[in-house]
């Protein structure tokens, strides 16, 4: 594939410690046979983990699998709101879909270098090659799934480019997933259960990626008779062998600065430093509506820069967020409330200035409030409740990009991977026991325990509660904006039918074609072999 080969220009990066997360230094002036020490090893395995920060927290990654579902649709701002729409502009030109194709499969290429060059290097020792190879081969499983969730039949790269490429072929959707399930299989068998380097892959990690990639699977075309037993088979891994707890309060999973948390599992490293920090972490601006232009707020950096790019739809807001009596992940989860922080003749510094109460209220109420009090009838495109888990208040200022790590996966997913598993293959009061464990958690807390059982008893639910539906739901509820939400209905075959019931912008324009996204044109003309699009593109 052409400029592949330029993974090899984008190793320079090694690992330090000193903080126990995974870090990055620069290397300059190395040479080919640099990668054929243990010095080289090394650098390139880090390496393997570059892309990863070019899809999570990003604008291109958060605006494949965010906007443009039944959860999210377009705020006023930004340039892609045909992402969300569905329109013409949504062709191979669309630069996200370019960019994550191009930096996975230099990345791709990075992970094919350890993998290759692993048994040739004479100093490196057993254990230092075995975990070093298996975080490469999780890295290249990461890449290939997702490119072939996206895109579909895409190129299989399973060994190191050592010259320029112009030719490329797209390898079928199964082979695909059989080269990620054994790159995962072996990567599993050679993780450690923990690294001393937050951010560096791991066992449960492993086994995490495993049940969901085997959970997608289990419902394409592509699908083996052991899917879903083997989808829940390493979800209850990580369940039960490691140690992993959900935390007793959903707000505390995304605090910053407490993201190493007993639920996650893997997250992808960010930090304070200017010579590590990417440009493109930018979650923290994303979900926030415009609050800035108000009177009694100014801009700053605990209530974030308001992009206004993804705006909530009204079923997520009142239907999947309809119980706010037993279930606390609303209020958790977003922001409906800003305080002054610009006083005016009749707001004093932190008196409330904006408030969403979430259910409607009289034109003479609202006229009664010295804030401004804002019904959901009267939410536009740049004002409305806003997601609040990526908030960041750290950045050095109000300009600069995101610096937090971005949990990936975490055990609530697991425990929904393993519901879903056992659902689709009938066991229902086995899929009910799991979801009511991510339920009674989120469970609002009472004043006395007679109080708090009652809450928790109300959030429980059946066997006869479990459909796809309801997964997709308390998927939604549970893991909104964390970037699934595309990928779950595409999964589920519920695309289409969930986008024209409750996302009115792109209801009218979405199409089957948009089951996948489309090539990038860049790759197609640099092919010196025919590289078909995708259908209807």
């Amino acid at each position: 594939m052409k400029n592949i080969v330029l993974g090899i220009t984008l190793l320079g990066l090694a690992t330090t410690s000193c903080n126990k997360m995974l870090k990055e230094d620069v290397v300059t002036n190395v040479t080919d046979a640099f990668y054929n020490t243990k010095s080289g090893f090394q650098t390139a395995v880090t390496g393997s983990y570059v892309s990863m920060r070019n899809f999570y927290s990003t604008e291109r990654g958060m605006t494949l699998t965010a906007p443009g579902t039944d959860t999210y649709t377009n705020g006023s701002d930004g340039n892609y709101k045909f992402a969300n729409q569905y329109t013409a502009q949504l062709d191979g030109r669309y630069d996200h879909v370019r960019e994550v194709w191009n930096s996975f499969y230099q990345t791709i290429n990075t992970c094919n270098v350890v993998v290759d060059r692993a048994d040739k290097i004479p100093d490196l020792d057993d254990a230092t090659k075995k975990t070093g190879v298996a975080e490469a081969m999780f890295c290249r499983a990461h890449y290939h799934f997702v490119l072939m969730e996206l895109f579909g039949a895409i190129p299989l790269r399973l060994h190191e480019n050592t010259q320029i490429v112009t030719t490329a072929n797209r390898d079928s959707v199964s082979l695909i997933y059989d080269a990620v399930i054994n790159d995962l299989l072996a990567a599993e068998q050679n993780l450690p259960v923990t690294q001393s380097d937050w951010g560096r892959v791991t066992k449960p990690a492993a086994e995490h990626l495993l049940a969901r990639v085997y959970l997608t699977r289990a419902s394409s075309p592509q699908a083996q008779p052991t899917d879903y037993a083997n989808a829940a088979k390493y979800a209850n891994m990580v369940i039960k062998n490691y140690g992993f707890a959900l935390l007793p309060d959903p707000g505390q999973i995304w605090a910053q600065g407490k993201e190493n948390n007993a639920e996650t599992i893997w997250a992808v490293q960010y930090t304070t430093d200017p010579l590590y920090s990417s440009a493109d972490n930018n979650a923290c601006r994303f979900f926030l509506m415009q609050y800035d232009v108000l009177a009694g707020m100014k801009r700053d950096l605990p209530n974030g820069t308001p992009w206004k790019r993804f705006r909530p739809t009204k079923f997520l807001i009142d239907t999947l967020y309809k119980d706010r009596t037993h279930d606390v992940r609303y209020e958790k989860f977003f922001t409906t409330t800003w305080f002054t922080n610009a006083p005016t003749a009749t707001l004093n510094m932190g008196d409330t200035a904006i408030y969403l109460p979430g259910v409607d209220v009289t034109d003479a109420q609202i006229k009664s409030k010295k804030y401004l009090l804002v019904p959901p009838r009267n939410y536009t495109e740049k004002l409305y409740p806003s997601l609040n888990k990526f908030q960041d208040a750290l950045r050095p200022d109000n300009q600069a990009s995101g610096v937090r790590p971005f949990i990936a996966f975490r055990l609530a997913e697991t425990y929904l991977i393993a519901a879903e598993a056992l659902m689709m293959s009938g066991d229902k009061p086995g899929a009910a026991n799991l979801v009511n464990v991510v339920r009674i958690r989120a469970a609002r807390p009472g004043a006395t325990p007679a109080e708090t059982q009652a809450n928790q008893d109300a959030m429980k639910v059946t066997a006869s509660d479990m459909t796809i539906d309801f997964i997709l739901d308390e998927r939604g509820r549970e893991l909104i904006g964390e970037q699934f939400a595309w990928f779950d209905l595409k999964r589920t075959g519920k695309l289409l039918e969930r986008v024209r019931l409750h996302n009115p912008e792109a209801a009218a324009n979405i199409l089957p074609k948009h089951m996948l996204r489309p090539i990038p044109q860049d790759q197609i003309d640099r092919s010196s072999n025919i590289f078909l699009q995708n259908p209807g593109y």
